[in-house]
C-alpha cells in the first residue's frame, strides 16, 4: 500500500530526541525532514537548502509532469541520490570474492600481487617489492585475502559499513574514500613494517570506512556508544599478543578514513567538491610522500 503523500493530513506533530526513521523503523535519528518533520536515517536524507527532506517530500516538490525542472535530489555530502544505494559496495564485494577466488586457484598471484616492500622469494631469485618498480603492489594487496575467515571478517565490515555510507556520500564520494583508505594502510605498512614482510588484505580500506562512519554519526548526533564499542574490540584484535595482524594498515586506513570523513560531511556547502576532493587529494599527496620517501630508503 502506498504512503499518504506528506502534507495530506498536516505534518505529524514534533517529538523531542530520537525516533525511528518513518521508512526504517529498525533505525532510530535524530534527524528531521524540514518539510514534514518526520524523522529520516542517513539512507533517506536527501539535501536541501536548508537541513534535509524525506524522498517523498523530495518527489512531491520536484513533480512528475512535463517539464518539471528541478534538481537532482542530493545525499547529505552532496552525492546525487541513487536508485541501489550499494551498488559500489557490491562491486567491491564482488572484486574481493573474485580475486580470492583467482588466488585459490592459482597460488603465484599472492606472490606476486601482496604488498613487499623489498626481498627475494628465491635464493638467486631477483629483488621483488614496491621498492623495486612494483607500485602496484599497494592497491592489488587491497583486495587479497589468505584464508577465507579473512575473507569473510572484511567482507562483513564491508557490507555492514559501505551500504550506509554510500547511501550518504554517494557513489564517487564513497569510492574515494573506500581506496585512499585502502592506499593509505598500505602507504603506511610500507613505511613503517620490515621490507621482507608480506601484507594483503581489505582492512584498511574497512578501517578507514569505519573512520568515516564515526565522524558521520558524531556529525549526526547518534550515540556514539556502539561505535565506540566497535572501535575498542578492533583495536584488541589489532594489537593482539599473538602478533599476525598488519596493524600498520589498519591504523593508516583509520586514520585515512577520519580525514576524508571530515572534509565529506562537515564541507560549507558553497565549497563542498573544493573541500571533499582537496581533501581527498591531501590524503593521495601523503600517500605519494611516503612512499616515495620509503623507497628511497630502501634503495
Amino acid at each position: 500500500m502506498d504512503q499518504q503523500p506528506p502534507g495530506a493530513s498536516g505534518p505529524p506533530p514534533p517529538v523531542e530526541g530520537p525516533a525511528p526513521c518513518y521508512r526504517h523503523p529498525d533505525r532510530e535519528t535524530a534527524v528531521r525532514c524540514v518539510r514534514c518533520d518526520r524523522p529520516i536515517c542517513p539512507d533517506c536524507m536527501v539535501d536541501a537548502s536548508v537541513g534535509f527532506q524525506c524522498p517523498d517530500c523530495v518527489r512531491q516538490g520536484s513533480g512528475t509532469g512535463h517539464g518539471a525542472s528541478a534538481a537532482r535530489p542530493r545525499t547529505l555530502a552532496g552525492g546525487v541520490v541513487a536508485a541501489d544505494p550499494r551498488l559500489i559496495t557490491k562491486i567491491l564485494l564482488g572484486i574481493n570474492v573474485a580475486v580470492f577466488v583467482a588466488a585459490a586457484v592459482n597460488g603465484a598471484l599472492i606472490d606476486h600481487l601482496e604488498l613487499l616492500g623489498r626481498d627475494v622469494f628465491t635464493d638467486d631469485g631477483p629483488l621483488e617489492g614496491v621498492a623495486e618498480g612494483q607500485p602496484y603492489r599497494l592497491v592489488t594487496a587491497m583486495f587479497l585475502h589468505e584464508a577465507p575467515w579473512h575473507l569473510a571478517f572484511n567482507m562483513l565490515g564491508l557490507w555492514w559499513l559501505g551500504g550506509p555510507l554510500e547511501a550518504v556520500l554517494g557513489r564517487v564520494r564513497f569510492l574515494s574514500l573506500y581506496l585512499l583508505s585502502g592506499l593509505a594502510g598500505s602507504a603506511l605498512t610500507y613505511w613503517l613494517a620490515e621490507p621482507n614482510q608480506p601484507s594483503l588484505g581489505a582492512s584498511g580500506a574497512i578501517y578507514g570506512l569505519l573512520g568515516a562512519t564515526a565522524v558521520l554519526m558524531r556529525r549526526l548526533n547518534y550515540d556514539m556508544r556502539p561505535v565506540i564499542a566497535i572501535f575498542v574490540l578492533n583495536l584488541i584484535i589489532t594489537f593482539n599478543p599473538w602478533g599476525g595482524i598488519a596493524w600498520q594498515a589498519h591504523v593508516g586506513g583509520l586514520i585515512a578514513g577520519v580525514l576524508i570523513g571530515i572534509g565529506m560531511v562537515h564541507a560549507p556547502r558553497e565549497r563542498r567538491d573544493l573541500v571533499q576532493f582537496g581533501t581527498c587529494a591531501l590524503v593521495l599527496v601523503a600517500v605519494v610522500l611516503i612512499v616515495v620517501t620509503r623507497t628511497a630508503a630502501l634503495t
